[in-house]
């Protein structure tokens, strides 16, 4: 069914549009062609294509609203969907929080995002890449398993005010495991691009394995706090939980580590190491993503941390309207400034440390301090003298961003990465934080 022209979609919706009956109507169309390449023990195990669109539609009667969806865009079968929609309206109950429909916004042309050589990947291509992986791994006497999925998709909204957007974009998503023959050590590598041009995947791969095999034989240290160093992969899902956590609802009524004490919130006051800026811009060009949210609020260059103080809180449509204050669009991306110098320039410069490839499984502890707790896995190593000395067993960590972000002692150039658990697009540098956390040893490879 893919794919639909500017044209095309703004056709489409408006057709929509034409058969609402309701007194307000939305719809969003979001079509994708995607291939996936999919390989363990060393072997292609799967493989695919799809190829799909799906229209949702929201009827609204005042504070009713009625939500329907349909991958068929013949009359009869928008013509049921609307009709569905309305239906479902009227016999819901009132939501007290339902804002009025947006009325026409300017989004930002994002040129970035849609890249024909993506949108043009050949199974073959796919195939290639496995290979690739597969025999860096083998060099080695390794075992790999990874996953390399691109899509191309067409997004477009439309309201019964006459709102309209539209945004093509591309990706291509590659991550692999490496483990020793025995189980014994691991290494993993990803990256994750709008061009498939600039995929480097056989050299993710070879690092990932030259990982696996240098943690064959590890040693145990003491739980304790030390200096770490943080391959961006290793801090990106413990930094965005900033952002996931920075409403404006929550910090003002008192369920977030941005409400101030006695009341009121941190706006505009100082939370983190002066070094630390961390931005959205839905236009960037190294990391392009739609210029609309999930209301339809423009996504403009947002500052959230600014030389460490917070200068933006996340207001949706319905706060915003009950505090008088502008809406704040979801971020859909974010970039947090560095400094100088690379990775390794980061390990030869810590005189004793540990180096963190990867965490995961990064659960909450505490809301109101931001304190989670999670492990290190796929590679963790000690630092001594400036170089890597020896592999060790992994930790359980009890961190806050806030506070490692507080206990900042260098950054490197930010690079474009990709998590356990990570939302949207991001760039993150590699980092060094004194008095990191471990609170115990972990059995996880």
């Amino acid at each position: 069914m893919p794919p639909f022209s500017e044209s095309e979609a703004r056709a489409l919706l408006d057709r929509v549009m034409g058969l609402s009956q309701s007194e307000g109507c939305s719809a969003d169309l979001q079509a994708t062609r995607s291939g996936n390449i999919r390989f363990a023990r060393n072997a292609v195990s799967t493989s695919g294509i799809t190829d799909d669109a799906t229209l949702t539609v929201q009827s609204r009667y005042g504070r009713k609203t009625g939500t329907a969806q349909v991958n068929q865009f013949d009359d009869e079968s928008l013509t049921r969907t609307v009709r569905r929609a309305e239906e479902l309206a009227r016999l819901a109950p009132e939501d007290p929080e339902v804002v009025p429909l947006l009325e026409p916004q300017r989004y930002a042309a994002v040129p970035a995002g849609f890249v024909d050589a993506t949108a043009a990947v050949t199974p073959e291509f796919r195939a290639d890449t496995a290979a690739a992986s597969i025999a860096a791994a083998r060099q080695q006497s390794c075992v790999a398993a990874g996953y390399l999925v691109d899509a191309a998709s067409w997004n477009a909204t439309r309201n019964s005010r006459g709102l309209f957007g539209y945004y093509p974009d591309t990706t291509a998503d590659y991550s692999i495991t490496v483990r020793t023959e025995n189980g014994g050590g691991s290494g993993w590598g990803g990256q994750d691009v709008n061009d498939v041009r600039t995929l480097q995947a056989e050299s993710v791969a070879k690092l990932a394995t030259e990982k696996a095999a240098a943690s064959r034989d590890v040693r145990a240290i003491e739980p304790g706090k030390y200096t770490v160093i943080l391959e961006p992969a290793a801090s990106v899902d413990l930094i965005q939980l900033l952002l996931f956590n920075n409403g404006a609802r929550e910090a003002d009524e008192g369920r977030s580590y941005l409400t101030k004490a006695g009341g009121g919130t941190k706006l505009g006051q100082k939370l983190v190491d002066q070094r630390v800026t961390i931005y959205s811009d839905s236009a960037s060009p190294e990391l392009p993503c739609r210029p609309w949210d999930g209301e339809g609020l423009p996504r403009s260059r947002t500052p959230w941390i600014e030389k460490g103080v917070v200068r933006n809180l996340r207001y949706t449509r319905y706060w915003a309207e009950q505090k008088k204050k502008p809406a704040t669009a979801q971020p859909g991306n974010w970039i947090m400034e560095g400094g100088q110098g690379s990775l390794e320039d980061l390990i030869r410069s810590t005189d004793r440390g540990v180096l963190v490839t990867r965490t995961w499984y990064i659960r909450e502890v505490d809301p109101q301090t931001l304190l989670y707790t999670g492990l290190t896995r796929d590679g963790t190593f000690f630092v001594e003298n400036g170089r890597i000395a020896y592999a060790i067993k992994n930790f359980r960590f009890n961190e806050s961003p806030v506070i490692m972000l507080n206990n900042l002692d260098a950054l490197a150039v930010p690079v474009r990465v990709q998590g356990s658990e990570t939302f949207g697009r991001v760039m993150v540098p590699p980092m060094r934080i004194r008095d990191f956390t471990f609170s115990s040893l972990s059995d996880a490879v």
